[in-house]
């Protein structure tokens, strides 16, 4: 028989896998975080049909003469450049910039992707559209993450609180009019809170002296405080604060110019406890919650993984990937860090998949397909004429 047919049986099978690779790239034109692959070809042993002889005196050497006997699909390579961003405005949507993965855990078994569609199921977790839940590390109540621990599920439940926070200290700015007559009292409040969160008033009066402003101070449990403020061309020179039942009234961005009367409270360090109400991304991978009572803390990081070959990974389905043997293993840490990128919340990372170049490949397989069949077809001809030889 022909050795043409066989490698033109061999020239089809290998242009049908190319077929079959860029289908499915420009299928997954819009899936995100898809990574497009690319079809390698290298040709099938040569049959020897004349051996290289080396030079002698009288004659001159000469080179081997081989036959190939086809081509086969060498490897099938993904392509892990970054794809375009789009920006979904959802706030568990998260995009690498980048070379890291995501990690996440289905059934039990760790995965790795770079699609950052994300949800909260029932129980506050983390999960992809398949249900894999995302890792990485849950803050404990101070808003502290252990990144040298374990990673696991990253549970934000919307029940979650803050603890209180006792006031301990409230300040003042603005300006204490220099031209007020002796005796006139300004009286100004504050909301401050104990360690269980229940809120009370601090009244912190002030009055025009001849010298300056006394300072009084009665927060609603009793407890009382005092001073005096003295000022220069309109500059505190002494005084700038009291303390009143373990609390410091801070008041040394006051001022004592002439005509304006502005001084008021600016703010207190105290909370009563809160609930998660939403949270925002940040580019460390930090999931920082704001809590109904104003208070900002993290409350989880994501943790991303990175591979010292990442073509080296295997396609396990819903565009995500399992280590191999030649991946290497998983090296996990923050996003921020050498080799992980940064996170970008609110976006989408798109499929990399180039319709111009995929398109173009899809003619010169389809070619290639056509062409080899025509091997196989000439061949038959051969083989038919030797056939017809008998008659």
């Amino acid at each position: 028989m022909l050795r043409s047919l066989y490698s033109g049986i061999s020239g089809l099978r290998a242009h049908q896998t190319m077929l079959d690779v860029t289908g499915n790239n420009i299928a997954n034109v819009n899936t995100a975080g898809f990574k497009g692959s690319s079809t390698e070809f290298q040709d099938t042993l040569s049959q020897l049909t004349q051996g290289a002889s080396g030079p002698q005196a009288e004659t001159g050497g000469t080179n081997p003469a081989q036959i190939g006997l086809g081509v086969k699909v060498a490897a099938v390579t993904t392509n892990f450049n970054q794809g375009s961003a789009q920006s979904t405005g959802k706030a568990t949507d998260m995009m690498i910039s980048g070379d890291g993965f995501f990690v996440t855990s289905r059934g039990g078994q760790q995965l790795y992707t770079r699609a950052g569609s994300f949800e909260f199921d029932a129980g506050g977790r983390l999960v992809s559209a398949d249900g894999a839940l995302l890792q990485g590390w849950t803050a404990d109540a101070s808003g502290a993450v252990n990144t040298g621990s374990p990673i696991g599920n990253i549970v934000l439940s919307p029940t979650a609180t803050v603890p209180a926070i006792a006031t301990t200290r409230a300040t003042f700015d603005g300006n204490l009019p220099s031209d007020a007559a002796a005796g006139t009292a300004l009286e100004r409040d504050v909301h401050v809170f104990d360690a269980s969160g229940v809120a009370r008033d601090l009244a912190v009066t002030f009055t025009r002296t001849g010298t300056g402003w006394d300072v009084t101070a009665a927060d609603a449990n009793g407890a009382t405080g005092s001073g005096s403020l003295a000022f220069t061309n309109g500059k505190l020179t002494s005084g700038g604060s009291l303390a009143v039942g373990g609390m410091t009234v801070d008041l040394a961005a006051v001022t004592g110019y002439a005509g304006m009367t502005t001084v008021v409270a600016s703010g207190q360090d105290g909370a009563a406890a809160g609930t998660l109400v939403s949270f925002t991304l940040g580019n460390d991978g930090s999931l920082v919650g704001a809590f109904s009572n104003g208070v900002k803390q993290v409350v989880g990081r994501v943790a991303l993984a990175k591979f010292t070959n990442p073509e080296g990974l295997e396609k396990a389905g819903a565009s995500s990937y399992t280590s191999t043997a030649n991946s290497g293993n998983p090296q996990v840490g923050e996003a921020g860090g050498p080799g992980f990128g940064t996170l970008t919340g609110g976006a989408l990372e798109m499929s990399n998949v180039d319709l111009s170049q995929e398109f173009t490949n899809l003619i010169v397989a389809q070619r290639g397909f056509q062409a080899n069949a025509r091997i196989i077809t000439t061949s038959d001809q051969v083989l038919q004429e030797l056939v017809d030889l008998k008659h």
